[in-house]
Formats: C-alpha cells, structure tokens, sequence
C-alpha cells in the first residue's frame, strides 16, 4: 500500500498562490474606488484583470519553467525585455474590457495609458520575482538532495568496499591455521573447523548490517579465538572483561575480530612466551571505549595489518561518524588498540 503524502506536499501551492495574488488586486482596487462609484461593471473590469493576469502570468511561467528545468539562466536582460511586453499585452487586454463593460463609460484619450503601463509593469515585476526566488530555491533544495543522495549511495558502495577487504583476510589467515593443524592433531583440526563454520555463518549475516550488537561482536571473537587457542594452546591467554548493560551497544560487523586478530598476530605469535589477550569495555560518558591489549610492540606491524587498521577507521567514521575514533599506543610494553564509538543501543 503506498504512503499517503502529509496535506502540505499533496496541495498545488502555485496554483493557490496565483488564485490568491490575483484575487488581491480586484480588492486593492474595490477599496481604492470610492464607495459611490462601486458597481457591478467595476467589479466586472476588475476580474477581467484577473483572468488576463492568470492566463499571462501562466505562460510567463511555462517560458520561466521550461529554462530552469533546462538549467539555463533566466538573465536579467530576459526579464527586462519580457516586463514592458507582458505590460502591454495585459494593458491591451484590459483596455478591451474597458470597451467592452464601459464601466465609466466610453474611453476617451490616452492620458491613462502610461499610468496602467507603469501599473501593469510594477504587477508583474513583483510576480516575476516572487517566482523565480521560489523557483530557485526550489531546484537548490532538489539539487542538495540529490546531491545528499549521491553521497549516501557513495559511502554504502564504500563502507561495503571496506568490509570485503576486511572478511576475505580474516578467513585467509583462519584456515592457515586449519592448514596447520590437520596433519598433527585431526581432532583438535576439526574442532577448529567447527569454530571456523561458526564464525563464517556470523561474518556472512553481519555483513548485511552495518552495524552489529557487541555481544554478537564478542561472540565471533570468541569463537575465533578458541581457534587460535587450539593452536597456541598455552601461550595464548584471554581476558574478557565487558560492563554491565554493554552488550547491546553497536559496532561495525568485524571491526573488533581485526583488531584481535592484529593482537594474536603480533602479541601471541611473535613472542615463545605468547601473550595476554585483554579486552575491556567500559563507558564513558556518551562514549564507548573498547580496548584490545597485547604484549609486544607497535614496530614490527606489517603493511597489510596497517591497511586493516586503516579500513577499520575508515568503516568507523563512515558508519558512526567523525566522533567514532581507533587510536593505537604503546604503553609499559602493551600494545593497545582503542575503539572509542558513540553509544548507539
């Protein structure tokens, strides 16, 4: 069923405003007779100027329409040229209404005719400026909206650019370490493919949302790492510590998988010792900040991993806007990655 539009967008607005400004003059001009010269045929001449006025004006405006709608300029010099034309016409007009009515009797002389040139001319100097403010106005409201349109289209195609790159290299780097178990330890193999199928399930149905819950978040997380920790068994440490009322709290699908996948890489992988993996959710004000924590350093980070800590800031400010934020730091042999987002439930 379509919407019905609110009264507003569904009156015709020129047509009211061109009924009601013509409307006003046979009134300006009944009050500016004097009460024993009022008559029918006064009244009658007045809404002969009426309907010359609806009729001329109505073509000017389909000559003004057709222009803009073809965005050419409607110049001054038009307008000048046009003014005297459409005077004279309706002056034209309106003197054979006089022969015709006869309200005052017959005509006689042309000492009238430059006052109801001026007369006419001011009428539609004031029409044709009243259109034309409106009518750009208009077309500039359109073209914003279009151009708003655009913009929106642009940043789905890029946010949706941006997770492509994002899933294709977590499953890479998740089925090395499938690859690196299958021909040691079948069980431990097909657990992992368990968890894997778990976390592919979850990126394929976040990836149609932009923006996910973080318990949704934290539960592919979860799952990812119980895939590394089948392989780093005891090297690989976990901590998960999320505030109350958090979980509802949303996020870009696999923003918070990049950033722990960067800390197993660099924080577990790298060190014979492996590493804590910290991850931390707390309020702050109007703000969320989510902390991923590793042991190790920023240096060693390759070009790829900064490329996905790139799309990750890219896909935050698309998707939250410019108060979603990453920050990385290095802090008493820490390496700490900070999601600070706007609280959106």
């Amino acid at each position: 069923m379509t919407e019905r539009r609110p009264l507003p967008a569904r009156l015709h607005w020129y047509w009211i405003f061109q009924l009601a400004g013509w409307n006003f003059l046979p009134l300006l001009l009944e009050a500016m007779t004097p009460a024993k010269e009022r008559t029918l045929a006064t009244l009658a001449i007045a809404y002969w100027g009426v309907a010359a006025g609806l009729l001329i004006s109505h073509w000017w405006r389909g000559f003004l329409k057709r222009r803009i709608q073809r965005r050419l300029r409607v110049s001054w010099k038009t307008v000048a040229i046009a003014l005297p034309l459409l005077s004279a016409v309706h002056t034209a007009v309106q003197f054979s209404g006089y022969v015709v009515i006869q309200p005052f009797g017959m005509v006689h002389g042309a000492a009238w005719l430059p006052g109801a040139l001026l007369f006419w001319w001011g009428v539609y100097l004031v029409w044709t400026t009243f259109y034309l403010l409106v009518a750009y106005l208009r077309r500039n409201a359109r073209l914003e909206a279009e151009a708003l349109q655009l913009q929106l289209s642009s940043r789905e195609a890029e946010l949706r650019a941006l997770q492509a790159q994002v899933n294709p290299h977590f499953f890479f780097n998740s089925m090395n370490s499938v690859r690196a178990l299958v021909y040691q330890d079948q069980d431990a193999a097909a657990q992992m493919i368990d968890q894997l199928a778990s976390v592919m399930r979850y990126a394929l149905q976040s990836g149609h949302h932009d923006t996910v819950p973080l318990a949704a978040e934290i539960e592919a997380v979860q799952a990812y790492l119980a895939i590394e920790k089948i392989r780093f068994e005891e090297r690989l440490r976990i901590v998960i510590d999320i505030g109350p009322g958090m979980e509802a709290v949303r996020i870009p699908p696999m923003t918070l998988q990049t950033l722990v996948e960067n800390a197993v890489k660099y924080g577990v992988e790298t060190s014979a010792t492996g590493s804590d993996i910290c991850i931390h959710a707390r309020r702050d004000g109007q703000l969320v900040r989510i902390e991923i924590a590793n042991h190790g350093t920023i240096a060693p980070f390759s070009d790829s991993t900064r490329v996905g800590l790139t799309n990750t800031r890219q896909r935050l400010a698309l998707t939250l806007g410019a108060g979603a934020r990453l920050d990385l730091a290095q802090d008493g042999g820490w390496v700490r990655a900070t999601m600070t987002v706007p609280e959106m439930t």
